[in-house]
């Protein structure tokens, strides 16, 4: 049998996400993109102690991490910032390189918050009907469709009958 929490739907096993996490290079910048263009709230900031951030990220001391906590709804973003000399380099992904490819919101109007991104540092990349894949200001893949289409999408999720 297994136990459910206030955070977990009955038969699911046990296993909750908490958040995803995405390294920046300008912590203030990546914070007043996600802010002002996609609506995040900042939730909370954490300096990272030095001494566990080296052990679990396989980081050689000094760390200097700091990690702000972001939430849209129940969705929780983790920006971590690294203020050390060799940080690696920003290289390009490309979308079908392994790992995690890109993060997909839905907006409310659309040309409102596409028109945000270069004003706050991100970088359009490519404009179709009814979506526009943009980089945030350290490369990020942001896909960002209508809310119309995440209200379709929800509609197809419920049980017929409702």
């Amino acid at each position: 049998m297994t136990s459910t929490s206030a955070d977990e739907s009955p038969g699911e096993p046990g296993v909750v996400v908490n958040h995803i996490g995405l390294c920046v290079g300008d912590l203030a910048r990546a914070v007043r993109f996600y802010t002002e263009v996609l609506g995040f709230v900042v939730d909370r900031e954490l300096k990272v102690p030095d001494e566990a951030a080296a052990e679990l990220l396989a980081i050689t001391p000094p760390v200097n991490a700091t990690a702000v906590y972001l939430t849209l709804g129940s969705f929780v973003l983790e920006l971590l910032h690294f203020d050390r000399p060799d940080n690696p380099a920003r290289r390009g992904r490309v979308f079908n390189e392994p790992g995690l490819t890109h993060l997909s919101v839905a907006v409310e109007d659309l040309d409102a918050v596409v028109a945000l991104v270069p004003e706050r540092g991100g970088e359009i990349v490519t404009v179709l009907a009814g979506a526009v894949m943009v980089r945030d200001p350290d490369g990020q893949l942001i896909e960002i469709l209508p809310m119309a289409y995440r209200r379709f999408l929800d509609q197809q999720r419920r049980p017929t009958g409702e």
